[in-house]
């Protein structure tokens, strides 16, 4: 549905308003981020964390909503592997394992003593039970795509577990680190939609709907000393302003999940309170129809590239918040390869890759928009604006969310548009045709083919700077800069994560200063 176009004047004038605001982010965006550690840590308190949105259900196999596992995933569900704050692969219910060279066989040596919140101990015929109805594509389970190449699962004795897969997939123990792989007591079942129990540092105790998730400290928890809060609320409240009079007026302790900038800016100014700031798996694309003229030219859409001022787009979208990127990665991400020097700004390179390609005239285009993502309307007002500088006109459209995904992601029916994907590691679309990006590279499948066949860490990080050096040469997409990831808190609040390398939100190792 088309809602709306906007025209240049009204495109000049919000970036004029941008480019006033520019010092101005610049200044309250340096120096005064505090860092998530310091102090001794102390035991003891209950935190209560605002977040916008309420899940459908608490179990992150049965639903894709981040709401889910912003609130379950590592404080009270946990999986064999664990993605750290930093983005490394770490042991989670694992203590070890071992990969073939052909990254064919999977073992794992599970950790002993542990048990699940209801006494259960756990067991490998736990992890057996999760991953047979994981990778059955009738059981529900919500990304069982994750576990397809799974051929077999031997459990020799309780703490033994072997995967053997059908082909070699050198992804699948990042698969194992999402929320998607949490593993439940066997035979749990329906319950754990609504109740769910793991092995976390943190037991369910309550849903109230409309209202709250309540959590308590687990005192089994196989973490010596783990976790340092007594218990954790987290509130649902929708509007962003209602969660910053929350924090001021002292109703709660901090908001985390889909902090806006202008949230960020308000606490950032408040006596006894702070913003925590760093890179997310978010990548805001201005995406391209790569089927369709005159975007199926790589040198138009380089020209594209090159007229795109990625700084001023982030000051305008995300008030300075956020980091410029070169590819289908993020600093969040285990793997990120900077590709930011490739195309600088440069609008009189941008022309002469048009006159190349036999438009030293230009063309006009039309950018479809998500209305209900502000930052997705204000980076494409922006983009549309640098490049009508090098004679490409824009014409904007508005639409709905549904629309979009029906008629933009769904079938492709589109020239440019703005979104970002949140999903980490999702680099593999670039080998679907078929994908909303119409992007057809037998290279690009190549080295994915490659990266999933890699055993070795080392020669499966050079395949993926590789891949995502391809696409930036492609010009498939004009990757602009990560969503930046918030934590707003009182100031004696501390241990929270410093990036988002995945979507959640980990509180085992938050604590009150004393």
């Amino acid at each position: 549905m088309d809602v709306g176009n906007l025209r240049h004047p009204h495109r000049r004038s919000r970036l004029g308003r941008v480019i006033a605001v520019l010092a101005m982010a610049a200044a309250l965006s340096l120096g005064l981020l505090v860092p998530a550690m310091a102090q001794q840590p102390s035991r003891g308190g209950h935190l209560t964390i605002a977040q916008s949105a309420e899940p459908p259900v608490l179990d992150p196999s049965a639903t894709t909503a981040t709401a889910a596992t912003s609130i379950v995933h590592h404080n009270v569900l946990e999986g064999l592997v664990k993605v750290d704050g930093n983005g490394n692969l770490v042991p989670g219910l694992a203590e070890s394992w071992t990969v073939s060279p052909d990254a064919t066989e999977y073992v794992f040596r599970l950790r002993q003593g542990v048990r699940f919140h209801n006494g259960q101990p756990f067991t490998s015929a736990d992890v057996k039970a999760k991953f047979e109805v994981a990778r059955d594509p009738n059981s529900g389970h919500t990304n069982y795509l994750y576990y397809e190449n799974i051929a077999a699962i031997e459990t020799p004795d309780d703490y033994t577990v072997i995967f053997r897969m059908s082909e070699p997939d050198a992804e699948f123990l990042y698969n194992l680190a999402r929320p998607d792989s949490v593993i439940p007591p066997a035979g749990y079942g329906e319950a754990q939609r609504t109740h769910p129990i793991g092995t976390g540092p943190f037991r369910f105790v309550e849903w109230v709907r409309g209202s709250h998730v309540r959590l308590e400290r687990f005192d089994g928890y196989y973490r010596p000393g783990l976790p340092y809060l007594d218990g954790v609320t987290f509130r649902f409240i929708a509007d962003p302003n209602a969660q910053v009079a929350a924090l001021l007026a002292g109703d709660i302790d901090a908001i985390g999940g889909a902090v806006t900038a202008e949230q960020a800016f308000r606490v950032q100014q408040a006596p006894g309170f702070k913003v925590i700031e760093g890179p997310s798996t978010s990548t805001v694309v201005l995406a391209m129809n790569n089927s369709r003229a005159p975007l199926n030219d790589v040198r138009v859409r380089r020209a594209i590239n090159h007229a795109v001022n990625k700084e001023e787009v982030m000051v305008g979208a995300e008030f300075g918040f956020g980091q410029v990127i070169g590819s289908h990665m993020t600093p969040a991400e285990p793997y990120y390869a900077d590709m930011t020097e490739m195309y600088p700004y440069d609008p009189a390179r941008a022309r002469a890759f048009l006159a190349e390609a036999g438009y030293p005239n230009g063309f006009r285009l039309t950018l479809s928009l998500p209305n209900s993502y502000t930052y997705a309307v204000r980076a494409g007002e922006i983009m549309a604006e640098h490049l009508s500088r090098v004679g490409i006109q824009v014409d904007i459209e508005l639409v709905e969310w549904a629309t979009w995904l029906s008629r933009i992601f769904g079938q492709a029916d589109y020239d440019l548009t703005v979104i970002g994907h949140a999903e980490p590691m999702d680099i593999n679309i670039y080998a679907n045709p078929n994908y909303y990006f119409r992007y057809d590279s037998p290279e690009a499948r190549a080295l994915l083919a490659e990266a999933r066949s890699t055993g070795s860490e080392e020669g499966r990080r050079d395949v993926y700077r590789r891949l995502q050096e391809h696409i930036a040469r492609d010009a498939v997409n004009v990757w602009v800069y990560a969503r930046p990831y918030f934590i707003l808190s009182r100031t004696d609040l501390y241990g929270w994560w410093e990036k988002l390398p995945m979507v959640i939100t980990d509180v085992t190792e938050v604590y009150f200063a004393r």
